[in-house]
């Protein structure tokens, strides 16, 4: 029986994150095709190749969306612990929840500042974007 509920969430896990993906990588574009090329945020790349501000970009991208769902999970985990009713299985499971969030969250920062300091440093001094 646990093999199957953890296939299941298994499944639900890998539909939510190929959803994101989908999403992520749909929307941007219809929105420069709709808004023009004022809108693209890639405008201003030069044109001899350098793939390292396209990079920063992407990463910071995807660090500022980990953030956005670390702080969503700690306000699941809020709601959960305030609607517990004094339960003490539940009260843990929100408390694991706000510190793996919290952990998270640190990563992402720590993940923030050396993406951009090593692309930077790798530019050559270059101030990251």
């Amino acid at each position: 029986m646990e093999t199957k509920k953890f296939l299941k969430q298994l499944l639900v896990v890998t539909a939510l994150m190929v959803g994101a993906i989908t999403l992520l990588s749909v929307v941007p574009m219809t929105a420069f095709a709709a808004l023009g090329d004022e809108a693209n945020p890639f405008k201003d790349l030069p044109p001899d190749g350098n793939i390292k501000p396209l990079v920063v970009k992407i990463v910071n991208y995807a660090l500022t969306f980990l953030g956005i769902v670390a702080v969503m999970m700690i306000i699941y985990a809020g709601i959960r612990y305030v609607t517990s009713a004094g339960k003490q299985e539940s009260i843990d499971t929100a408390k694991k929840i706000i510190l793996y969030s919290l952990i998270g969250i640190v990563i992402i920062l720590l993940s923030y500042a050396i993406v951009n300091t090593v692309i930077g440093a790798a530019a050559g001094g270059e101030a990251a974007i």
